[in-house]
């Protein structure tokens, strides 16, 4: 592999491990806060020990994400100084923005809470709580702003050749990124559902004591956590689809391997062949006609272009060839190929649905099996939890549950930045035209080895990071509420009254 295959993946691995610890963080934060506010408000003692159970969980990931999210910052430096280079003078504001304000905020105020539980009063003590969770989502906020310009740039002119910044507000309010942030923060909720629903009901099935009300709360939170979020993420997808069809027409065509134009469109359900082939010839869709078309443009007979007619457009506009620069390297003065990898892209897309829809079905049953049958007979207990306890695929479907989210989320994430090859930059079809780079420009000048090197440095460290998580994780899940409690203090009375005998 060359300089640039080389830098790509490592981008790619580092950026996916990293995406595996950013949305359980943001979902799970939120969450306990909520679980904490429940506390506060009604004293009930299966609230506090929701709160400390998964609040341990999310300090353990919080810590991984952060490892994992410093080599981020690094890489633009290190494989992808031109790109620095060229964007530095607007991709800069929002990622400062995310490390001077969201990321002190999130330190500062979970320093507090972690340390805070029996020095600070109550209220203020969960203030701290959601003062940390809602700096997650700015954080989250000021990267998404950032990625969607890349996508969609916005807010800039063009001074000797590179593009300034003239103004921070429209980069915000970017309409990409307020539609990528909702369907962002969705599928961050969807994973910290499924993990809820996954450990919970590990959980109800295998123990038998006090704390099954702590289980059957924390699955039905994440179950109905589940459900609002997949719904958000369809309204907000269906948003995301709408302007991909406007910004990025071969974005849409390669998520459809749409080889040529249609007029209605229809959306494929799954193909069988080799979609990797621009002219299709080998493939046979099962498809819902006229849907692409709705998905496009909210009717049934919009003319959706296909990826050989986009590519004449591309070629028309942006050139047949890249430049005859020794920066390049083996790429100097070749033919530029306009068309992503039509199976990662596909598959991906197709990929991020289906999971999604599975973590919520999942999420969906857990949650009729374990309902509370309050009112009704006697017997109805008795067998709603034997046919929890006493079932041998209901903890696999549940704990193969968990991970539905994150290869969903993942997924997404894949198609999103691999659909918009060649190019780092996006062109802007209304925008000022030079602003746009190809990500065979964007790549420092160094050697095979040097990449090679860190690289299977990075990977090597990831995976090291990934066995320390696990372990973690594996240690406090099984340990129950008991592992993550303090010590009881001793009670001055026998006829103290007080529920809870564990420190506050």
């Amino acid at each position: 592999m060359d300089v640039l295959q080389l830098a790509r993946w490592q981008f790619g691995i580092t950026t996916v491990y990293h995406f595996l610890m950013v949305p359980l963080t943001i979902g799970l934060s939120v969450l306990v806060a909520g679980m904490q506010t429940a506390w506060v408000r009604t004293g009930e003692a299966r609230y506090y020990k929701m709160t400390k159970f998964w609040g341990k969980l999310l300090l353990v990931n919080f810590a991984m994400g952060v490892v994992t999210g410093i080599v981020q910052e690094f890489q633009f430096g290190m494989n992808w100084n031109a790109y620095s280079r060229f964007v530095g003078d607007v991709f800069g504001a929002p990622l400062a923005m995310e490390g001077l304000v969201a990321f002190f905020v999130e330190s500062t105020f979970l320093g507090l809470w972690i340390f805070g539980w029996d020095r600070l009063p109550k209220k203020v003590h969960l203030a701290c709580a959601w003062a940390f969770s809602l700096a997650t989502i700015a954080s989250a906020y000021f990267i998404l702003a950032a990625n969607s310009w890349m996508q969609h740039p916005v807010g800039v002119d063009l001074v000797d050749g590179r593009p300034r910044m003239n103004s921070i507000w429209a980069v915000l309010t970017n309409n990409t990124a307020l539609a990528a942030i909702p369907h962002t923060i969705a599928g961050a909720f969807s994973v910290a559902a499924a993990f809820l629903v996954g450990v919970a009901g590990w959980h109800l099935w295998r123990r038998r004591d006090e704390h099954a009300g702590v289980w059957r709360s924390s699955l039905r939170l994440g179950a109905w956590t589940g459900v609002v979020s997949f719904a958000v993420l369809a309204i907000t997808g269906d948003m995301q689809g709408k302007l991909m069809f406007e910004q990025q027409p071969m974005k849409m065509a390669s998520a459809e391997a749409l080889c040529h134009t249609e007029q209605p469109a229809s959306f494929s359900i799954i193909a069988i062949g080799d979609v990797a082939k621009q002219d299709c010839e080998d493939v046979k869709t099962f498809s819902v006609p006229a849907l692409l078309s709705f998905l496009a443009h909210h009717d049934f007979s919009t003319e959706v272009k296909g990826v050989e007619d986009l590519v004449g457009e591309y070629q028309a506009h942006y050139g047949t060839n890249y430049p005859n620069d020794p920066a390049l390297g083996e790429l100097a003065g070749k033919p530029i190929d306009y068309t992503p990898s039509l199976p990662v892209t596909y598959w991906g897309f197709r990929a991020m649905i289906g999971f999604g829809a599975l973590s919520v079905g999942i999420g969906v049953l857990a949650l009729w099996l374990a309902r509370d049958p309050q009112g009704r007979s006697k017997a109805r207990p008795n067998r709603l939890r034997s046919r929890i306890r006493d079932s041998k695929w209901f903890p696999r479907l549940l704990l193969l549950g968990i991970a539905t989210p994150f290869i969903g989320n993942s997924a997404g994430w894949i198609f999103t930045e691999m659909g918009r090859q060649p190019f780092v930059v996006a062109p802007n079809p209304t925008g000022i035209d030079g602003v746009w780079m190809f990500t065979a420009q964007a790549v420092s000048r160094l050697s095979t080895g040097e990449v090679w090197t860190s690289l299977i440095a990075l990977t090597t460290v990831y995976l090291a990071l990934g066995a320390v998580e696990l372990f973690l994780m594996h240690k406090y899940v099984r340990g129950g509420i008991e592992g993550v409690l303090p010590p009881e203090k001793p009670k001055q009375n026998s006829d103290s009254g007080d529920a809870l005998a564990f420190a506050y």
